[in-house]
Parts: structure tokens; C-alpha cells; sequence
């Protein structure tokens, strides 16, 4: 499969999903869940990041970090819905950014726990800010499926497009992860 299929591929799946980000659907919950991982830079790149470095780990990291990020930022979501607020929220957002970023770029692979940990933390994050953001009338249990589908996917394009592309390609997957690096620092900065 060539990168230019692959790309297109992808630029087809998220497409409609992006059209969901965009006010005037009504308070459909599963929409707007599906809608606000993507519709922010800040969880589209976190979230794309931690499936191209779970497709850059070996062994059980490849499962364990999306499925951790995933479970993690579900139970943010419930504590988001409570009202719950984490202090410096959205610097823990931008700061997961650059962290996942960096790793990405580095192609690190810290122990499985560590790693595991440091995900857990950066779903927490995300998942508070979308419990925060349940729109007014809609089902919290639809909006939740909606940003669990839209993250899984997310993690899944990440990591297929690590897997799919030749060996020679991956100076091009770190260079993604520096540049998302260098948007958690300027998210950080402002």
C-alpha cells in the first residue's frame, strides 16, 4: 500500500468526523462526542501521537498504551461530567502534546509501567476536558461512545500508518512526532 493511498485513506475516514465538529447538529451526544477529539488541535495531535508511538513500542506496549489512554480518558470523562476540575487542566493537555510528541520523535520505549503511567495521565487530562464540554441536553453515554470511537480511531490511524509505511519512512513519523512536539510547546507558551 502506498503512502499517497494510505494518506488518502485516511483523509476519507476522518472527514465526515470532522464535519461533526461543527455546530448545528442538534444535541445528539454520539455526534458531538465524535466531533471534539478532532475538532481541537491539541486532542487530534495527543491522540494521533499515542498510536504512532504504541506502532513504535514492541510486544504488549502496542495494546497497552492506546487501551490505557482510552480507559484512562473514559473515567476523566465521568469525573468531567461530575463537574470535576484538575487544576492547570489545560496545560496538561498542551504539556501531553509535547510529551507524546517527543516520544514519537525520539521513538523512545520506556518500561511498560512507566509508560503506561505517563499515558494514564495525559487521558486523564483529556478525558476531564471532554466531560467538561458535554453540550447542554445530550445523552452523557452517547457523548462518551462518541469520543471513545473518534480516540480509538484516532489511535488506530496512528498506528496503522507506522505499520504501513516502508522502514525508510520513519525519520518522516519522528519528524511528524518533533512537529507535534514543537505545537505542545507553542500551546504551552500561549
Amino acid at each position: 500500500m502506498t503512502l499517497k493511498r494510505i494518506l488518502g485513506a485516511l483523509a476519507l475516514l476522518l472527514a465526515p468526523t470532522l464535519a461533526f465538529a461543527h455546530p448545528g447538529h442538534g444535541d445528539n451526544g454520539l455526534i458531538a462526542g465524535l466531533g471534539h477529539p478532532v475538532g481541537g488541535l491539541d486532542h487530534l495531535l495527543a491522540m494521533l501521537a499515542v498510536g504512532l508511538w504504541a506502532a513504535q513500542q514492541q510486544g504488549t506496549a502496542r495494546w497497552a498504551l492506546p487501551c490505557t489512554f482510552i480507559g484512562t480518558m473514559l473515567i476523566g470523562g465521568l469525573f468531567g461530567f461530575e463537574g470535576l476540575q484538575l487544576p492547570a487542566l489545560e496545560s496538561g493537555i498542551a504539556a501531553s502534546v509535547l510529551a507524546l510528541g517527543l516520544a514519537v520523535a525520539l521513538a523512545v520505549r520506556p518500561p511498560l509501567s512507566l509508560a503506561v503511567v505517563a499515558t494514564a495521565l495525559f487521558a486523564l487530562f483529556h478525558g476531564v476536558a471532554h466531560g467538561l464540554e458535554l453540550p447542554d441536553m445530550s445523552s452523557p453515554w452517547a457523548y462518551a461512545a462518541g469520543f471513545v470511537a473518534a480516540t480509538a480511531a484516532l489511535h488506530g490511524a496512528g498506528f496503522a500508518l507506522v505499520r504501513a509505511l516502508p522502514r525508510a519512512a520513519a525519520p518522516l513519523v519522528r519528524l511528524a512526532g518533533a512537529a507535534s512536539a514543537g505545537v505542545g510547546v507553542w500551546l504551552l507558551a500561549g
